[in-house]
Order: C-alpha cells, then sequence, then structure tokens
C-alpha cells in the first residue's frame, strides 16, 4: 500500500516501507501541469506501475486548501 500527504510544496510518499517526498517542481514536469491542477492518481501512477484506482481522483488544489 502507498500512503501519499499532500502539501503546498510536495508529497510526502511511504511506498512499500520506504518513505520519500516527492517535490512541487519535479511533480509538475513529470505530469506536464500546474501542481494544483495535478491529481492524486496522476502522483500514484508515478509511483506505482499499476496502481488501484478505486475513487474518484481529487485535484492537489482541492486536497491542501
Amino acid at each position: 500500500m502507498t500512503a501519499l500527504s499532500f502539501d503546498e510544496n510536495g508529497v510526502d510518499v511511504v511506498y512499500d516501507g520506504t518513505e520519500f517526498r516527492l517535490e512541487k517542481a519535479l511533480i509538475e514536469e513529470a505530469v506536464g501541469k500546474q501542481y494544483p491542477d495535478v491529481t492524486d492518481h496522476e502522483v500514484l501512477q508515478m509511483i506505482e506501475k499499476n496502481p488501484s484506482l478505486t475513487d474518484e481522483p481529487r485535484r492537489i488544489g482541492d486536497i491542501v486548501r
């Protein structure tokens, strides 16, 4: 399981027992969108090869308000 914790500067990730941070600039470059418009699903797809996307995608801009 992957845990994502969003803030205005990036995402703290716990993936397979490993903790790391994805900075805002890296996410924007990888996805090709401004950080607030990126969805949690897009971030999860950067981390996991075939993630289970069961919920509706949420924009980071809505999460960190």
